[in-house]
């Protein structure tokens, strides 16, 4: 007889690992414990060491499929001498356990909303650990309901039943809830006066949808501003209100059988939609409009593609199935603003932009806008990289001291470094405003609380003008510029795990060279110990 431990780190925490582990256990029959941990989960069990090492083997092999195993340490030890197996209290430390990132809902929840004969029946706050909130709701790891903005919502004892049993697909979700116990809806006006309540608040909400009217529609990580997508008039209603003149605006359609019809799909881009990251996918146009329902070519114009997504909530699933034709699903805010996410501040920055608000009471503890990806070579390229990817990391081959890097002045995301895991931050977008520059504050607080990093370097833009370097240069932290072109090259060397000797390319916009000059269309040679500018644009004289 011999004891097993198992300390696992990765995204491992929120995905019903340790209700698996429990079952596990019990099918071979052993004694011990599962844990979380502020760096992941923690297993000691007693047994044959033969059995032990089929456990391990499975543990590893037959794990939640939205989990992510990113390290797994074992140690043989003499027996505790172990009765039962539990599920123990979860212990803080260091914080190193990954932070999952929000999942679209899965189709057993899917069912459940569907089904009247279901007490969860048309809940639009339905989940289980295989799906629902966690980046958004997360205010401290471990990842427990006290540590989230569940922690105010009182589990009835049906939740509270499924909560606790360990062969329960809800087993320690944090978010459970159902219509007695959790979150609701309300539809305002446009000035805050409750219009109705509940489902009755969602079925109004379509109802005025159908109309052209535009609504705020308060979601997972922020609001949404949806619309008929066949309007020619509500989509330039929204342009105008908006300030959004050209830009293409983002899709909802409610089946991928309507996506079929719209757009050219392949194998590659149809699984991305569906996948638990649900992300927006850039889909080309197919040609003509001979179908019952239309889009205005004022969605995207001048454009051969459209952005697409599927419901990836139970209260977007509900909507889309009474309006039953594509929608815009636009970020709630002013062009170059941050995504609202409370819906106080909605009424006033949304105020002179939507006809209603379709609001809820689940705070959210943090702005995730909607991923975007395209399929290239079929494989996703992450064009934006939010909700369902962030805040997982990038790894590095070797550990380096923390650094936390302040981004660019355009399309703007912190990342933080620890050990050997880059954690990004979701996406803020352009610091062009009041509103976006306190987001940047926010994420830069709350990535460091987060993982309660103390980062000895502070990485930034080396353009003298750029908000985000300004912060940099601002803090107490030692501080380090990075040409913009070679902060690119970087980037794309640990997204594709390659190592130099190599040749870097960068075709991107303006940035500020280290000679002082703009710079923009570079050939980089990377040694690993140095950068040289090997050829460029030729330069040549601005006015001013």
């Amino acid at each position: 007889m011999q004891r097993l431990r198992l300390e696992i780190s990765g995204a491992v925490q929120g995905v019903g690992f340790r209700p698996f582990v429990y079952r596990l256990a019990h099918r071979y029959g052993l004694a011990g414990w599962v844990s979380n941990t502020s760096k992941g989960v923690v297993i000691e069990v007693d047994g044959d060491p033969e059995i032990l090492a089929q456990f391990a083997d499975a543990v590893l092999n037959e794990k939640p499929s939205v989990s992510i195993v990113q390290n797994i340490s074992s140690r043989y030890l003499l027996a505790a001498g172990y009765s039962s197996f539990k599920i123990i209290k979860s212990t803080g430390g260091k914080r190193e356990a990954f932070v999952l990132p929000d999942l679209a809902t899965c189709g057993d929840c899917t069912l459940e909303i569907l089904d009247p004969e279901n007490r969860r029946y048309r809940y639009p706050f339905t989940n289980c650990t295989n799906c629902g909130p966690r980046y958004s709701i997360i205010n401290a790891i471990p990842y427990d309901r006290p540590s989230t903005t569940m922690s105010r919502f009182r589990m009835c004892h049906k939740c509270r039943d499924e909560y606790e049993d360990p062969y329960d697909r809800r087993f320690h979700a944090q978010p459970n809830a159902c219509p007695q116990c959790g979150p609701h809806l309300e539809l305002w006006d446009s000035e805050g006066v409750i219009l109705a309540k509940r489902d009755d608040a969602l079925r109004r909400a379509s109802d005025e949808i159908l109309c052209g009217k535009i609504v705020a529609v308060k979601g997972l990580g922020g609001f949404h501003l949806i619309t008929l997508a066949s309007s020619d008039e509500a989509v330039r209603t929204l342009r105008s209100r908006k300030g959004r003149e050209m830009k293409p605006f983002a899709l909802m359609f409610p089946s991928i059988s309507l996506v079929s019809e719209f757009c050219m799909l392949s194998p590659e881009e149809s699984e991305s939609l569906h996948s638990p990251r649900s992300p927006i996918v850039l889909l080309r146009k197919r040609d003509g409009q001979d179908r019952g329902t239309r889009i205005s070519e004022l969605v995207s114009p001048s454009n051969p593609e459209y952005g697409v997504m599927l419901p990836y909530t139970p209260l977007h699933i509900l909507l889309m199935k009474e309006i039953g034709e594509p929608v815009i699903a636009t970020s709630g805010n002013l062009s170059d603003e941050p995504i609202c996410t409370d819906e106080i501040e909605a009424l006033h920055r949304l105020k002179d932009i939507a006809d209603l608000l379709l609001v809820h009471n689940r705070p959210i503890a943090r702005h995730v806008d909607d991923s975007i990806v395209r399929i290239f070579d079929k494989r996703e390229m992450i064009l934006r990289r939010a909700r369902g990817y962030a805040p997982l990391p990038l790894s590095m081959d070797e550990e380096a001291v923390s650094v936390l890097a302040t981004g660019g002045h355009l399309k703007n995301t912190l990342a933080l470094s620890i050990g050997k895991n880059v954690f990004t931050s979701q996406h803020i977008g352009d610091l062009e405003t009041v509103q976006a520059l306190e987001a940047f504050d926010e994420v830069w607080s709350s990535i460091k609380d987060l993982y309660n990093a103390d980062p000895e370097i502070v990485a930034y833009d080396m353009h003298p003008d750029y908000i985000s370097s300004a912060r940099a240069r601002e803090s107490q932290i030692r501080s380090i510029p990075v040409q913009h072109h070679i902060a690119h090259i970087y980037s794309c060397m640990l997204d594709s795990g390659v190592r130099p000797p190599l040749l870097g390319i960068a075709w991107d916009g303006t940035g500020y060279g280290t000679d002082g000059t703009v710079w923009g269309g570079e050939y980089f040679h990377l040694t690993g110990e140095t950068v040289s500018r090997i050829a460029h644009l030729r330069c040549f004289p601005l006015p001013g």
